[in-house]
This record gives C-alpha cells, sequence and structure tokens, in this order.
C-alpha cells in the first residue's frame, strides 16, 4: 500500500506503512517501525493488515491534538476494526497512542491455554541508522531497599542479552546511535512494579527489536468485545530525535511536564507542607495518640508558621474526618468544621490539602451502605474490617467497580464544600481484589485471573478519579502515596497526577537491626544531613521525569531537643541542608512548625522567595549533576538553558572549599547563603568557589533571583 502521512512536526513525522506505522526523521536519514498489534479473538490470533482511513486532527487541550487511524483485518474479518487514537505536538518528538479494538459484532479476547497473546507492537529500530544503535531498559518501578524508595535504573542492554531473547520490564525502552545523530523511545503508561510485570519487552536475537508484550492481567478469557463496548488498550509512547540520549531525554522531560496530561495544577512547582511528621512526633516522641493534636487550634498555629516561612499548600493529614467513606469533617475534633481554618487560608493566600483513603468506607458510612457490593475479597471472602488512623473500623472497596465514580463524586463534594484542592492518597496496593462481576473478570475466570486483573486496572481507575474530579475542579491536585513497595508505580498515574515519593525511608528492619526500645522503627525521622541523603538519591528520576512530580518533604527544624544526636541548641545548617534539598523540585516541608525560631522562618521565607523567582526555571531544566550523594562535593545544578536562571546546590559531608563550574551560562543576578564566592568565565559560565566550614553541608545559589 502507498505511504500515507499520520502526523507531523519539527522532529520527526509518524506515517502508515506496510500495513502498520514508522517513525522517520526530516533528514529520512532511515525509519523507525512499530509492526503491528496480534490479537487474540475467538481462539485465533488476528492482526491489522491495512490502514483504512485517517481522521482530522482535532485539539484536545493545550497544543495537544488528536486524530484516528482506522485498519482494518481483511476480507475475512470484516466486522473487526482497529482505532489508533495518536496525539500529537507539533514542537514535541513524542507521540502518544493507543488502541480501540471494535467489532460490528460480539467477539471476545481469548486465551489459549490460559496464555495471554496480546501483542501490542514489535519496535524495529535496525533501519534507523547505518551506524550502530544502542539499547537501554529504564526500570520506573524499581523499589529500591537500601533507601526504601523507588528509583529510576537505566540499564544498558547488549548484544549478548538480545541473542539470550531476555525479557525486561521498561517501561522506558531507549535507543541510540553511537555517533550521536539519533536516538528514539517507546514506553508504555502503566504501573508494573519491575519484579511483578504486567507487560515486558521481549529481545529478539539477532535483530535490533523488540516486542511489547502482555504478561499478565491486560484481559479476561472471554472479555467481550461488541458494538457498544470496545477493547480499549493502555497509552503507549514513541519519540524519535535527531541527536543524542541526551536531548531525547530532556525533550521527553518536557513533554511529561508539559504535554502528558491536561490537568496542569499538578505540574506546579506549588510549596507544600503536611502535618504528618509532627503526628508521628506526637506519637513516638510525645506518647501521645496520632490524632491528639489534630484541632483547630494546633492547625492554625501551624497556618500562621507555614504563611511566614512562604509554604503555599497546607496539607491536613489523616485524622481531620469522622469516618472514612463518608469524608465528613470530624466535629469532635473540628467544632467549627474547617471554615476557621479555610478562613485563615484565603487569608495568606495559601490552598487547603486533605488525606484520604480511596479505597476504604467505614462500617457506618453511608458510602459501605450503598457500594457493599463492591467490597474487596481475598480468595471469594472479605476482609475483617480494619481501624483507620484511631477512627472507626473500615471495609475495603474496589476501584475497580462502580464504586470508582461514587468516589470521585465525593471527592467534587470535598472540593465544593470544604474548599480542598490538594488531595493526598494513601495506601493503595497493586492488588487487593479477586471478586466477580465488577470490572475485572466473571464467575467464569478464576479467582487468580481476577486478581490478577484488578491488578492491571488499578492504575487506570485511579486515573479515570483523578480525571473526573479534575475536568470538575481543574484546579485540584491529586498525589499518589507510594513511599512503601507494592504500589502501582509507573507511568500511567502521572498521565493524570503526581506522586509522594518518600516518606521517612528506611526502617531498622531494612538494616537488620532491632527495633529500639521506644519503639520508633524510623531511620531517617530526625533532621541531619542523613535524611537528606535519602530524600535526595531519588532524583534520578529528573532526567526523564520532572522532580517536581516526586513531593518530597524535608524536615525546617532549627532547634534541637535533647537527645537528638546529644544536641540541645538552635544552629540554622538543617534549615540551609532543607532548602537547598527541596529547590531542586521536590518541594515538600514537614515537621514542628510551630518550634521553628522566629530567624528559622525568616530564612526559609527568604530563601524561598528567591526560589519563588526562579522555580519555574527550575522545573523546567534538565538536572546536570556532579558527585555521589552523600559524598563531597555532592553538587546539583538546575538552570534553564534559555534564560540561565535556575538553582545549584552543592553538599559536603566534611569541612573544606570545593569549586564548581556550572554547565550552562547563567543570570548575573544571584542570590545565595554564607561562604560562597561567584565569578563568571568569558562564555557567561559561573565558577562557584564553597567554603565549608565544621558542621557545614549545605551551599545553594539561585541565579536569577534579585
Amino acid at each position: 500500500m502507498s505511504e500515507l502521512v499520520i502526523a507531523e512536526n519539527i522532529h520527526s513525522r509518524l506515517v502508515s506503512n506496510e500495513g502498520f506505522l514508522q517513525l522517520s526523521l526530516p533528514t529520512n536519514q532511515g525509519v523507525f517501525r512499530l509492526k503491528p498489534p496480534i490479537f487474540c479473538i475467538d481462539g485465533s490470533k488476528v492482526s491489522p493488515v491495512e490502514l483504512l482511513s485517517v481522521g482530522d486532527a482535532r485539539p484536545i487541550f493545550g497544543h495537544v491534538r488528536e486524530r484516528v487511524a482506522t485498519f482494518g483485518f481483511g476480507d475475512s474479518l470484516p466486522h473487526l476494526l482497529l482505532d489508533v487514537v495518536i496525539r500529537t505536538v507539533y514542537d514535541s518528538p513524542v507521540y502518544r497512542f493507543c488502541y480501540r479494538l471494535r467489532s460490528d459484532k460480539p467477539v471476545a479476547l481469548t486465551k489459549p491455554g490460559d496464555d495471554e497473546t496480546l501483542t501490542y507492537f514489535t519496535a524495529d529500530f535496525s533501519e534507523l541508522s547505518e551506524y550502530q544503535i544502542h539499547a537501554k531498559e529504564v526500570r520506573f518501578s524499581e523499589f529500591n531497599t537500601l533507601f526504601h524508595s523507588f528509583m529510576l535504573t537505566e540499564t544498558p542492554l547488549a548484544e549478548k542479552d538480545f541473542l539470550a531473547g531476555r525479557s525486561v520490564v521498561g517501561p522506558l525502552f531507549v535507543f541510540s546511535e553511537d555517533q550521536g545523530n539519533c536516538a528514539g523511545l517507546v514506553a508504555y503508561e502503566h504501573g508494573s512494579q519491575s519484579n511483578d510485570p504486567f507487560l515486558t519487552y521481549d529481545l529478539h536475537p539477532g535483530t535490533m527489536t523488540s516486542t511489547l508484550r502482555a504478561v499478565k492481567g491486560n484481559y479476561w478469557h472471554g472479555q467481550a468485545i461488541t458494538p457498544d463496548t470496545p477493547y480499549e488498550s493502555l497509552w503507549m509512547q514513541v519519540a524519535v530525535v535527531g541527536g543524542d540520549e541526551n536531548k531525547l531525554a530532556s525533550l521527553y522531560r518536557e513533554w511529561v511536564l508539559c504535554h502528558q496530561t491536561a490537568n496542569v495544577e499538578s505540574r506546579k512547582p506549588y510549596i507544600f507542607y503536611n502535618t504528618w511528621n509532627y503526628q508521628e512526633r506526637v506519637f513516638h516522641t510525645n506518647k501521645k495518640p496520632y490524632l491528639s493534636e489534630m484541632n483547630e487550634e494546633r492547625m492554625l498555629a501551624e497556618i500562621d508558621a507555614a504563611h511566614e516561612m512562604g509554604i503555599e499548600v497546607f496539607v491536613i493529614d489523616t485524622g481531620w474526618y469522622e469516618k472514612t467513606g463518608d469524608w465528613r469533617v470530624s466535629t469532635k475534633r473540628f467544632p467549627n468544621g474547617l471554615r476557621p481554618i479555610n478562613a485563615r487560608l484565603r487569608e495568606y493566600g495559601m490552598k487547603l490539602g486533605l488525606w484520604f483513603n480511596p479505597i476504604v468506607a467505614a462500617t457506618s458510612s453511608e458510602m459501605f451502605r450503598n457500594f457493599a457490593d463492591c467490597e474487596m475479597t481475598r480468595n471469594g471472602k472479605p476482609d475483617a474490617p480494619h481501624a483507620v488512623w484511631e477512627t472507626e473500623p473500615s471495609h475495603s472497596l474496589s476501584l475497580v467497580s462502580r464504586y470508582w465514580e461514587a468516589f470521585a463524586d465525593e471527592l467534587i463534594r470535598c472540593h465544593a464544600e470544604l474548599g480542598v484542592t490538594y488531595f493526598k492518597w494513601d495506601a493503595i496496593g497493586q492488588y487487593g481484589g479477586d471478586g466477580a462481576n465488577l470490572y475485572h473478570g466473571t464467575d467464569a475466570n478464576s479467582t487468580q485471573e481476577r486478581h490478577d486483573c484488578y491488578g492491571f486496572l488499578l492504575g487506570r481507575y485511579m486515573t479515570k478519579v483523578v480525571d473526573k474530579l479534575c475536568a470538575a475542579c481543574p484546579d485540584a491536585i491529586v498525589d499518589f502515596d507510594i513511599t512503601e513497595g507494592a504500589r502501582a508505580v509507573g507511568l500511567q498515574f502521572l498521565a493524570a497526577g503526581k506522586y509522594f515519593l518518600i516518606n521517612n525511608g528506611p526502617y531498622n528492619h531494612d538494616f537488620n537491626m532491632p527495633v529500639p526500645a521506644d519503639g520508633n522503627v524510623n531511620l531517617f525521622f530526625y533532621p541531619g544531613p542523613a535524611r537528606t541523603w535519602i530524600c535526595r538519591a531519588p532524583l534520578g528520576y529528573d532526567k526523564w521525569i520532572p522532580s517536581v512530580l516526586f513531593l518530597t518533604h524535608y524536615l525546617p527544624d532549627d532547634s534541637y531537643p535533647a537527645g537528638w544526636g546529644g544536641k540541645n541548641s538552635v544552629e540554622a545548617e538543617n534549615q540551609w541542608l532543607a532548602i537547598a534539598s527541596l529547590v531542586l523540585g521536590q518541594n515538600g516541608i514537614w515537621g514542628d512548625l510551630c518550634a521553628v525560631t522566629e530567624a528559622g522562618r525568616e530564612r526559609f521565607r527568604t530563601a524561598l522567595g528567591w526560589y519563588k523567582q526562579v522555580r519555574d526555571d527550575v522545573t523546567l531544566a534538565s538536572p546536570v549533576r556532579s558527585g555521589s550523594v552523600g559524598g563531597s562535593p555532592e553538587v546539583h545544578e538546575k538552570i534553564h538553558r534559555a534564560t540561565g536562571k535556575g538553582v545549584v546546590s552543592l553538599f559536603a559531608a566534611s569541612a573544606g572549599t570545593h569549586t564548581y563550574v556550572t554547565e550552562s551560562v547563567v543570570s548575573h543576578s544571584v542570590r545565595h547563603n554564607h561562604g560562597i564566592t561567584v565569578s563568571r568565565l568569558p562564555d557567561g559560565r559561573a565558577v562557584i568557589n564553597a567554603v565549608f566550614a565544621a558542621n557545614e553541608h549545605a551551599k545553594v545559589l539561585f541565579f536569577g533571583a534579585e
């Protein structure tokens, strides 16, 4: 068949040729082919063979446009059609696409021998260049126990890996030419764990090709396709650029930030505060219940302190509610509701955030009464009700059911009645339900198959909730807590919201240490350099995914009670550690704000005032890193090359003088803390000399701040 252009931009063009899709650069130096998907329909493997039509482009949001290319399966299957829904941005190399398989008569997806046979595509990049092509797996959802955090891992794939026919998880599969003339990627939007995949890339021996294949849960045996119920796949991504891998990563990072989702509030670099760390201190240090100081008086005092420090989003963690499911304000803890709190926040121009667990509803709640049929089961039986943070026992409900819309409606009500715009979601495991006749299987499927399909579909229904909320409330942000392993971490949720990355990092038992006498197993619960090492370690994500999407909280303490490292003093250094770390994009603060001294609050307000002048530049800037986390020096450069504005943070574990020369040309105006001198090279780059005295660990410069 003849070539037909599907979409074109300044970086590449996507066309249909020989039955499916291929990408080429404007120089036409080579092509990158995507071979068509393979489905198993009523026991037979089928694949599209011809392009039938391409619809007109229509605007979706911002600069994103969508068009649909429809493929047929040949004369023997005239009733079956495949829509390839393609989203593009003219000045971005990333194409985002999904499949919609539809039929004019009822058919079913099947699994001969219980094996999933769905193949999403085969990527062939052997013809992209005459020079050697190198491949790399970029794992997004690897839980690293050393840091007790999800981390990004890049693993080069050698010829031996293809010869062995290995399978890798991704979700990013990156390839680049060794001359630096072209690079590209394919990716899928899901939340597979690296050690428990739902999809894999199969490497083919003797070729530079890879097939994205379903492993488990992608559909259930007998899943119906009718004129009214098409099969809709997850979203996938493909990109090719003229340039090296670093250029590809920078452009992909920009696409994630600016074009992946219409929910733009999630991409903005607000400064967040969360009450949880203080609640932990109440429990572990003061030996009182977590919710004992969850009341109006304490919250108003914290809001005053937060305002003085420059915080913009004030998040009340667990305990503000009477019971889960109905999500009404606790009249015991807040007799006046949240009205006084909202009034104070409005006075200061701050936003309200609240904690939610989306998959629980209290026994006496109206939500549970109305959706008891959506209760999660394990081996066909529901779990016993369990207490949720010192509140009424709750049942677990499945989001992969009709309940998802009711929960979304409840969040919309909370936005309207309580004024909440930031929604922190917690305690959502990758798995949870194996019930029949919800949205992840029927009585005809085994409990294991339904269990797997729930795990596969969970992320989709989480994003559906967020998208419905944000469509009704465009100023809403949803943040999914991934501070523990076995959660649905991947590119999928980032198409709707953002992540809450680290709580306190590792526990004693992670390092095979005994539980201390006071029972507090948190190792990085306290101020000082060690916590910041843990929190900065996952900044490796920032090469591909903006750090603003991984909220992480730093401690603002400038006073240390006796017993914390033998200290009983007031000093600024922990605050500079927190400031120099959080301005790299993670943007979170928590702790005992009311105990921060007046001078400490002013220090934060001043430094965050400098940061706010350049934070949009920091958010857009690709990272430059030198040295290892915890080393001397450890340097992070976040300068936007187009403006010369941004930050440079230097850390050291011991006293000494360190020199750093910026990669980028920088703005002439600069603000910084003590012990720093700045000179300029003729080309406009900065030479930074930083003197670290004893017990000093952080220096930070704000280029472009006045």
